[in-house]
């Protein structure tokens, strides 16, 4: 009865060292998405992104993911990628460099989980960048991010 009074205090200090992640930074240089709490890293996850992941998104179908600090604005459970939650791109800049530019500035930017049906091969998928500038990270993973960052977290993506 000691060990498991033990485990339940671990798995309840665990949770509040995660709990309240007050910033995600992905790093796309280096395939890392972390998550941070008083500027403290608490978790890192290894990510892909587009095929074209060096640069800022420009124009839709670009294959880049942005750059800059955006909020991840709501979540979506009904997506063809297993769960996902929205990066807050375009942004007024981001829509007026498109506009000068003539060009679409694109949208609907997540970080998700595995393409539905695929879930199994995140182990090889994750070794590429195979999204068309999205952020992804496992499914599991996904089910991890999706209870520690609430809905109006920044995020911070950068090069």
């Amino acid at each position: 009865m000691r060990c498991l009074a033990k485990i339940a205090a671990l798995v309840v200090v665990s949770a509040t060292a995660y709990a309240d992640i007050d910033l995600v930074k992905v790093d796309k240089s280096e395939r890392k998405m972390y998550l941070l709490k008083d500027g403290q890293v608490v978790k890192e996850y290894r990510i892909a992104l587009g095929a074209n992941p060096k640069g800022h998104k420009q124009q839709e179908g670009d294959e880049r993911t942005p750059e800059g600090s955006y909020i991840l604005d709501y979540k979506k459970e009904d997506s063809a990628f297993y769960r996902a939650m929205h990066v807050s791109y375009p942004n007024k800049s981001d829509i007026a460099n498109a506009k000068k530019k003539g060009v679409d500035p694109g949208g609907f930017i997540m970080v998700h989980g595995q393409r539905n049906g695929l879930g199994a091969l995140s182990f090889f998928a994750q070794k590429f960048d195979w999204t068309n500038g999205c952020i992804a990270i496992t499914n599991s993973e996904m089910d991890e991010f999706m209870s520690l960052v609430k809905t109006g977290t920044e995020i911070q993506i950068e090069w």
